[in-house]
């Protein structure tokens, strides 16, 4: 049996690293021991390094189900990279091309196969399986398979049973960047998984800055521009929520000389995967996508994530953002967000589920949960506490400070105003009313508003009409407080109606207080990186442009992204060190034997030439 030491040596020899991230070790001893494990490990802390590790040493073949077609290419081509013998296979190879690997397979020539679930009920693949000696089972997002989480797919419900199905039951693991206890109890029922060793890191990436503000939809535009400005040299991400948002700021960009891409499903297989190329590989600066794009993404250098509008929910919010700052680096989030998305949000959650073929009741499941994590999304844009602090706190893990120092609420730029007597006045409305109208009904008899509907629907002789000084938006903000805080429900269908929720009985009780955010000044973009960047001196920073530069040509000349020559990371501790032998190369973070061979006389010799002309 392998042991913990040569996994290290192996992560050494491949990766470059001395010593495993926090909890690492720990899954990968439990799984050189035979444990089947579940790793909760948010995306930047190293999940993928708990199964190619043990794929490394403990021989046979480990075989990793991912639901990420469009990446498995670039997976596999950095750990080939790194010195492993890497395979996959999925529908993106001819059927011939899939049997050459399966006999490769069948050879003993890879270490490690990631297959897309489909791949399970070919007979192909089940013969495969049958025959080969499977050390080791991984399942990547496995919170795929929990209804009560984001990105439910059916084609994951047959994984549990395809394990047991095999001759000899490898060693099982599951992992996943973001799951409640709920989806974590999921994943290991559906699954099978047996007395799990199971580890939840933590969810906290302290690289991340957070930052959310409110803005009309036209002024998103130019605060996209304006972020995208602050970091011209770096790589990001502008989510959007629909394919013409996409393709508007997409342009907007493109108007403004801004090297931008796109990537939606109204695109073809062709132009997304062209366009997903020319981001990873920096040809594109800046990639404005649905999040059709970027699961599981291995793009270590994207130094911001904005949304330019609201996410369905915190899990979703939570894996998208943090597709920023991989390596470690500072990086910025940003959530831009006004009352149209959640009109938005709502009208996804009741259309049709997609492409999987749900039955009913599945369905309705779905929809369930898919409102109430709406409601905790909008508590996010709403809050007035840290930010990070409020995540941590969806998750389940309580946040060490109640200020975190790092997000947009902590820095200030807002005031709190107490609507608690508006809240108590729409509350009053709401049961009144009987939860037969919508939230722009609600404000307009509160707020008194003399329209032709409120005066042929006589709810102007209402006993709350006219009852509050606010702004109907004013309201429209208070009611969707109330909702998030479970104190009022908004109902599901073409034309939401507002109800009383759970807990509207506390409305009335004497310490019910309820505040909103007012945003007094904009924070300048690129406030909160340039407060905890890991700043690089003047000729540091001249050489790390140079290194960049020699990384983006050789990874053109193999035909690799630059990030899977180096990270950023790996260049700035270059700079720092200033490595003048194969043996100092070695010292850098993220310098293994194989990458060492292959590029480090290459970046020697730019280091060499830098300093000698200092």
């Amino acid at each position: 049996m392998p042991t913990i030491d040569e996994a290290r040596r192996a992560l050494k020899r491949h990766f470059g690293y001395d010593g495993f991230r926090p909890g690492q070790d720990r899954i990968v001893s439990a799984l050189l021991e035979g444990r089947d494990c579940l790793g909760v490990m948010p995306t930047g802390a190293g999940k993928s390094v708990c199964y190619q590790i043990p794929a490394v040493v403990l021989g046979g073949i480990t075989i990793v189900v991912s639901p990420l077609v469009s990446l498995m290419g670039d997976q596999v081509r950095s750990l080939i990279e790194a010195g492993v013998r890497a395979a996959y296979l999925n529908s993106s190879l001819t059927p011939g091309q899939q049997d050459t690997v399966l006999r490769r397979a069948r050879e003993g020539s890879y270490q490690i196969m990631y297959v897309a679930p489909e791949r399970l009920s070919d007979p192909r693949f089940s013969a495969f399986s049958r025959q080969a000696e499977i050390a080791l089972f991984a399942v990547d997002e496995s919170h795929c398979v929990s209804q009560w989480g984001q990105d439910f797919r059916p084609s994951y419900l047959g994984i549990g049973e395809f394990v047991a199905s095999l001759p000899r039951r490898p060693v099982f693991a599951a992992f996943t960047a973001t799951a409640t206890q709920q989806v974590r109890s999921d994943i290991e029922r559906i699954l099978g998984l047996r007395d799990p060793f199971t580890i939840v890191t933590g969810f906290d990436r302290p690289n991340l800055a957070f930052s959310v503000e409110q803005l009309g939809t036209k002024r998103k535009l130019d605060r996209v521009a304006e972020q995208v400005a602050a970091h011209p040299a770096d790589s990001g991400i502008v989510y959007c929520s629909t394919r013409k948002d996409v393709d508007r700021v997409c342009e907007d960009l493109r108007g403004r000389g801004v090297s931008a891409t796109r990537y939606h499903a109204g695109l073809s297989n062709s132009e997304r995967t062209e366009n997903q190329r020319a981001f990873v590989n920096d040809d594109a600066q800046v990639m404005v996508a649905t999040n059709a794009f970027g699961m599981g993404i291995d793009k270590s250098n994207v130094r911001y994530v904005v949304h330019h509008n609201m996410p369905g929910s915190i899990e979703a919010y939570y894996q998208e953002a943090g597709r920023a700052g991989r390596d470690g680096e500072p990086s910025e989030c940003i959530l831009l967000w006004n009352d149209s998305d959640i009109a938005t949000c709502r009208f996804f959650v009741e259309a049709d589920s997609g492409n999987e073929r749900l039955t009913p009741e599945e369905a309705d499941r779905v929809r369930m949960t898919q409102r109430r994590l709406l409601a905790s999304m909008v508590g996010y844009c709403t809050t007035t506490q840290c930010l990070r602090a409020y995540i941590l706190g969806y998750f389940g893990e309580r946040s060490e400070r109640d200020r975190c120092g790092n997000c947009s609420n902590c820095a200030g730029g807002f005031s709190t105003v107490d609507v608690t007597a508006t809240a108590r006045a729409v509350m009053r409305c709401v049961h009144e009313l009987r939860g037969q109208y919508g939230k722009g009904m609600v404000a307009d008899v509160v707020t008194g508003s003399r329209s032709q509907k409120i005066r042929t629907a006589g709810l102007d002789h209402c006993f709350t009409y006219g009852s509050v000084q606010d702004s109907a938006s004013t309201v429209k903000e208070v009611i969707e407080l109330l909702a998030s805080a479970r104190y009022l429900e908004v109902s599901e269908g073409k034309y939401p109606l507002v109800g009383l929720g759970e807990r509207f009985r506390e409305a009335s009780e004497e310490g019910f207080r309820l505040e909103m955010k007012r945003v007094s000044a904009p924070l300048p973009a690129g406030r909160s990186r340039s407060s905890s960047a890991r700043a690089l001196s003047g000729r540091q920073a001249v050489l790390f442009e140079r290194l960049r530069a020699l990384r983006k040509e050789l990874a053109s000349r193999q035909g690799v992204p630059p990030y899977v020559v180096f990270s950023d990371s790996t260049l700035r501790d270059m700079c720092e060190r200033m490595p003048r032998s194969e043996d100092e190369m070695l010292e850098v973070a993220g310098v293994g034997q194989a990458k060492l061979a292959r590029y480090g006389s290459d970046f020697l010799g730019a280091i060499e030439e830098f300093a000698s002309r200092a």
